[in-house]
């Protein structure tokens, strides 16, 4: 099946969520985008835009309705990342990490990382094609502080989701050229990811650098040169 196939299968398919539920139909579908569902909020929150708010002959109240459903969708579907990375995840890799590459040094740098970063981390991650949808699992692994990860998540997804029902408000039945603009930006967040991958194996998977002898220092030549 092409992309473009599947494409519309999904929009047949959150059509006929949004005829069923309307509203709840949003944070239910973007609870499952963020639990890493492959339901692409691209596709569902300018179909709110146009579905919901325009043809409810609904002006810019509706837009930030959207925007807030779309937002607290993401936030459920967030936290039950988290607690899987929480309360599932850190255990299994404590454990069983060593057996894909995972060591405890790299859940500790990991740990650094969010401690230092994590929070900024979770909030542009929201405003950001692919990238969204992961970071609340290595974010419940590392145990960032759940209300501020709350916080920022519901803050960055709003605003995610407010932009893209803006633009399926005004777009109508040709939302679609929206999704068509910012689908070539996946092409080089893909890369970065597999380029990230890369260099991970490279570094687990590279022999390691033999010990120096216990003693053993840099040589000198005493030697005196000849005259």
């Amino acid at each position: 099946m092409t992309l473009a196939g599947l494409e519309h299968q999904l929009l047949e398919f959150i059509r006929s969520v949004y005829s069923a539920l309307g509203w709840p139909g949003i944070v239910a579908l973007m609870a499952l985008e963020s639990a890493n569902i492959p339901i692409p909020s691209e596709i569902i929150m300018p179909l709110s835009g146009w579905l919901l708010v325009r043809e409810g002959g609904l002006g810019w109240g509706g837009i930030i309705l959207a925007g807030f459903y779309g937002g607290l969708g993401c936030t459920l579907g967030s936290l039950a990342s988290y607690a899987l990375g929480a309360w599932g995840g850190r255990p299994l890799l404590e454990r069983y990490g060593r057996y894909i590459l995972v060591t405890r040094q790299d859940l500790d740098r990991a740990d650094r990382w969010f401690a230092r970063y994590g929070e900024m981390a979770v909030f542009l991650s929201r405003l950001l094609p692919v990238v969204r949808t992961f970071i609340s699992l290595p974010a419940g692994i590392s145990r960032v502080n759940l209300a501020r990860f709350i916080a920022y998540t519901f803050v960055g997804s709003f605003i995610w989701s407010l932009g893209l029902a803006t633009g399926g408000y005004y777009l109508g039945a040709n939302w679609e050229r929206l999704r068509a603009t910012m689908r070539p930006f996946d092409i080089p967040i893909l890369a970065a990811f597999a380029l990230l991958a890369a260099w991970y194996l490279y570094r687990h998977l590279r022999p390691p650098r033999p010990a120096p002898t216990p003693g053993e220092g840099p040589r000198l030549d005493h030697s005196k040169p000849e005259s």
